[in-house]
Order: C-alpha cells, then sequence, then structure tokens
C-alpha cells in the first residue's frame, strides 16, 4: 500500500496567504494598520532633529569649524551636526518611498502582502538599528543609510503591501478599506512623536540624549507589530465576493471598469499619467504647508495669539515661547485633520465617485487656498484654522482615495503595482511643494515684505496648481477597449491563480486529516463562503491592538490642540 505524502508550500509564498472559508475579512485592515501606524512614524522624524543636533554637547551644540569640509564633516565625531544635515533624512524617506513603490510594486503582486510586510519590517527596523549604531558612532552617514535608504525602502513596501489586498476583500467599499489603512501613515507621528520623546526623557544622562537608545527600543517595539501585520495579511480565493454583493452593472458608472489593464501597459497610458499629475497637485500644495504650518502661524498672527497687538518680530523670547506651545497645538491639530481626512474622504468617495471627489478636493481646496492671506489680515483666527483642517483634510483624503481611483480605472488585478509607480508622484511632490513654500517665504522677506506678509503670493501659487489639478482630473476618461487584458490573458492568470488555491486548499486538508481523519477533510466544503466566520472575540482583539495606541496617540494630540483655543 502506498503512502501519499504532500509536501506544503514555503511559508512566504502568496499560496500560504490564500484565506480559508472562514476567514474573516475585517481581520486585514487591522493587520495594515498595525504596519502603517509603525512606518508612520517617518512623518514625525523631526522629533529627533534637536536632540541629535547637540548629540556630542548633550546641553548645547558643539560647533564644528567653519573650515571643515562637507566630506570631514559626514564622518567629523567632534563635533555636532546641523539640523540641515539632519533633514535629508526626511527628504530620502520621501524619494526612497515612491522609488521602492514603483520598483518593486509588481514583485508585490506574485509575493503576496505577506513576503512584502516582512521584508518592509526588516528595513524599517533594521534602518532604526543602523541608525542607533550612528548615533552611538557619530557618523551621520549611518543615518542617511540606514534610516533614510533602508528604512525608505521599508517604507513604500510597507506602504503599498495592503492596497491591493484590500481593495479586493472590500470590493464593495474600496475607498473605505484603503482610507483606514493609509489613514494609519497619517496617525503614525501621533503614535511615534510623543512616545519617542518619553523615551528620550527615560534614557537621557548627563553623558546621551538618549536617541540611540530610543532608536533601538523603538525597532524592537514596531518589529513586533509589523511582524504580526505581516503575518496577519490574507489574500481572498479567486471568485470571492461578501455576502449578498453582486458587482453592478458595467454600464451603472462608465468610470469604474469590471475588467483589468496589465501594468506594463496600465503606466504607457494617458490616464495614468493624468492620475500621477492629479497626485502631484495635490500632494504638493498640502505638503508644502504641512512643513511650514508652525512657523506660518506664528508669523502670520504674532502677537495676536496672545492678546497683544505686536508683530512677531517684536515679540520677546518669553512671548515667542507662549506662541510657539500654541503653534504646537496648530500642528496637532492638523495631524488629526490628515488622518480623519484619510477615513472620512475616502469613505465618501464610495458614494460620490473618486473623480468627483477629487473635483471637490480642487475645487473647494482652490477657494480655501486662496482665502487665507484675506482671512489672515482679518486677524480671524478660528476662520484661518478651520480653513488649514478642511485643507489638510483633502491632502490626507487625496492619499487614501487614489488607490480606489485607480482600481476603478485599471481594474483589480495589478492595481497595487500600478499605485506603486503612481506614487514616484509623491516623491516629487515632496520635493516642489517645501521648495515651493521655503524659497518663496524667504525671497519675499529678503525683498522687505512683512513676515506676516510673506505667504500671501505663496497661497495664491498653490491655488494655481490646485486649478491644474482640477484640469487634470476632468481629463480622466475610461481606458481604450483594446488595453484591456485580453481573454486568454485573464484565463492564463487565472489558471496560475486557481493552482495557488488548488495548492492551498491541498494543504488545508492535509492539515485536517492529519487532525481529523480523512472524513473530516471530505466534507470541508470548497466554495467561497462570503463573510467570514472567524470568532468575533478574535477581530476584536486585533482592533484593539491597533485601536488602543491610535486612540493614546488622538488624545495626546487633542491635549496639545486644546491649547490654541485657550
Amino acid at each position: 500500500m502506498s503512502v501519499t505524502t504532500f509536501a506544503p508550500p514555503p511559508f512566504l509564498s502568496r499560496e500560504r496567504t490564500i484565506a480559508s472559508a472562514s476567514f474573516n475579512r475585517w481581520l486585514v485592515p487591522p493587520a495594515a494598520l498595525a504596519i502603517h501606524l509603525c512606518i508612520g512614524m517617518a512623518y514625525g522624524f523631526s522629533v529627533f532633529w534637536l536632540p541629535l543636533s547637540r548629540a556630542v554637547g548633550v546641553s548645547k551644540p558643539v560647533a564644528c569649524p567653519a573650515d571643515m569640509s562637507f566630506v570631514a564633516g559626514i564622518f567629523a565625531t567632534s563635533c555636532d551636526w546641523q539640523i540641515s544635515q539632519l533633514g535629508w533624512m526626511y527628504t530620502l524617506f520621501f524619494v526612497l518611498l515612491g522609488s521602492s513603490a514603483a520598483i518593486w510594486g509588481g514583485w508585490l503582486e506574485t509575493a503576496g502582502p505577506r513576503k512584502a510586510g516582512l521584508v518592509s519590517a526588516f528595513c524599517w527596523c533594521g534602518g532604526l538599528v543602523i541608525s542607533a549604531l550612528g548615533v552611538y558612532l557619530h557618523q551621520i552617514w549611518m543615518l542617511w543609510i540606514g534610516s533614510g535608504v533602508i528604512g525608505g525602502i521599508g517604507l513604500g513596501l510597507g506602504y503599498i503591501s495592503p492596497v491591493s489586498t484590500l481593495i479586493k476583500w472590500f470590493p464593495d467599499r474600496r475607498g473605505m478599506a484603503t482610507g483606514m489603512a493609509i489613514m494609519g501613515f497619517g496617525g503614525g507621528a501621533m503614535i511615534g512623536a510623543p512616545l519617542a520623546n518619553m523615551l528620550m526623557q527615560h534614557f537621557a544622562s548627563p553623558t546621551s540624549v538618549g536617541v540611540w537608545q530610543t532608536f533601538l527600543a523603538m525597532a524592537a517595539i514596531y518589529f513586533v507589530f509589523m511582524v504580526g501585520g505581516a503575518l496577519g495579511y490574507r489574500v481572498p480565493r479567486e471568485g470571492w465576493a461578501p455576502k449578498g454583493w453582486t458587482p453592478p452593472a458595467a454600464s451603472a458608472n462608465a468610470m469604474v471598469t469590471h475588467r483589468h489593464v496589465h501594468l506594463d501597459v496600465a503606466w504607457k497610458t494617458p490616464q495614468f499619467w493624468l492620475l500621477w499629475a492629479v497626485l502631484c497637485l495635490n500632494v504638493s500644495a498640502g505638503i508644502g504647508v504641512i512643513g511650514m504650518a508652525s512657523p506660518m502661524l506664528q508669523e502670520v498672527f504674532g502677537g495676536r495669539l496672545i492678546g497683544l497687538d505686536l508683530t512677531f518680530s517684536q515679540l520677546d523670547a518669553g512671548q515667542k515661547a507662549q506662541i510657539a506651545a500654541i503653534a504646537a497645538g496648530f500642528t496637532g491639530l492638523l495631524s488629526l485633520c490628515n488622518i480623519g481626512g484619510r477615513f472620512a474622504w475616502a469613505s465618501f468617495s464610495d458614494k460620490l465617485g473618486r473623480k468627483m471627489t477629487y473635483a471637490v478636493f480642487f475645487v473647494l481646496g482652490f477657494v480655501l487656498y486662496a482665502s487665507i492671506p484675506s482671512l489672515a489680515h482679518m486677524g480671524s483666527v478660528v476662520l484661518f484654522v478651520a480653513a488649514f483642517c478642511i485643507i489638510l483634510s483633502m491632502y490626507g483624503g487625496g492619499f487614501a482615495t487614489i488607490p480606489a481611483y485607480l482600481a476603478d480605472i485599471f481594474g483589480t488585478h495589478m492595481v497595487g503595482a500600478i499605485h506603486g509607480r503612481l506614487l514616484t508622484a509623491w516623491a516629487t511632490a515632496g520635493i516642489i511643494g517645501p521648495v515651493l513654500v521655503n524659497y518663496l517665504r524667504e525671497y519675499q522677506i529678503a525683498s522687505g515684505i512683512p513676515q506676516q506678509a510673506a505667504y500671501d503670493q505663496t497661497m495664491y501659487i498653490l491655488s494655481g496648481l490646485l486649478v491644474v489639478g482640477l484640469v487634470a482630473n476632468l481629463l480622466v476618461k475610461p481606458v481604450a477597449e483594446h488595453l484591456y487584458m485580453k481573454d486568454h490573458e485573464l484565463k492564463k492568470k487565472a489558471a496560475e491563480v486557481a493552482r495557488e488555491d488548488a495548492t492551498h486548499a491541498d494543504f488545508e486538508d492535509f492539515e485536517e486529516e492529519a487532525k481529523d481523519g480523512p472524513l473530516a477533510a471530505s466534507t470541508r466544503s470548497s466554495t467561497p463562503v462570503a463573510s467570514g466566520a472567524t470568532a468575533l472575540p478574535v477581530v476584536v482583539l486585533a482592533w484593539l491592538v491597533v485601536g488602543v495606541p491610535l486612540a493614546w496617540g488622538i488624545w495626546i494630540t487633542l491635549q496639545k490642540a486644546v491649547i490654541l483655543f485657550r
């Protein structure tokens, strides 16, 4: 009698992530959030700049000799780094995020989200470990390579890892699903920044600012969460659909396709580059003001923030400290609006449609940006803050809505890879926005324009960018018929997926037979189940794991924001 043996597929293979019939799709969003909340700390890295700028002097910075060359400064161990040098890490984060997402997006579609999530965890947390060593040895090039380059690659892979998976699990709520995950990236700094402050205070000593120890601690914490999230990823079986949901008729909305465009074709279409421009222009306008939000509020309103009729330059050191605290509350409030907008606008787009949602972003954004100078001259802090809160909600909403927009236009088969290519628009915007705002401000101040009026022209230029974005959005049309994947291509892909499903099903049966005997395995159903039957406590626990830290971060941020209205 021969005995049939079965070799299970490798643990990191995509086959091992295909969900069982009892899997609950609501376990996937918290898995995605676990990764996004960790890599989202990239937004909060500025919390390390001041401590790192006195890593040698500890109590105060030790300046490098004026005649020291750039190369010598990179390897110097006896003097402190300048904040401008440290700021390159922030630039590298987003350039590498967009680049790595574009390069490895196609690989992710075949490798699966679990493998991509684990690689992201090793890159992001490994980058923090290398940066910790760089701080300990006082070698800034190790921070650039560690967190900037290696960590930036982890950012890109972690950012796009759940997109395709969530869209396939939630065909009925594409915007809401991607909004939940990408909300985590916007909220990561709300958890990471106060946590980093607490850790630095704990590890600080007369001989250390506590940064390298904080990097190691956060690397360990993030690694646990990110690995847990990666292992929690599952992809639906071919043919799966939510219970009671039927795809709308193809004619119901011409802007939503039920067919698919290959990655190699999609990025060459006018639709791809129009959406690239849509994302780039929306992000350029938003990211330009994020980096200058705190000084903008202080310089525009000056002493009026504390009831004094004085300009910013007329305030003494104590008064400037008071308004700096108020500006910190303003920055925190904008962070809340950023993450809230990611979920709210993306969910709203499921009803309104992606093209119309972006039209709202651009039209409303144009009105708000153009009105900022008038609101500032009126002296209305409340209206000024309200305008920026709405602007930042649409900035975040743009990130969360674009994956669903891509799925509507190009189909779902390769949306993760297409999204990865599109994120090069983010990398571009990360350069355009800050450069535009910072240099225009410096130019106008150098020309003799008062600080409180230095942002007027900038706001008008940013509103002009949104007009161009609106035009690009209005030009987006359905993809030409001949560009969709042909039936034989889809059948070939379906056959590959079917083999994966069959292998996974055989593996499930093998496990069940070993556990319960052949009768139990023979009675198992292979029909896709819509809603999943995973025990509710497991789902609740998964949401608590990510929800409690997020709620803590929101609470800390709200406490800071309250100062703004005192």
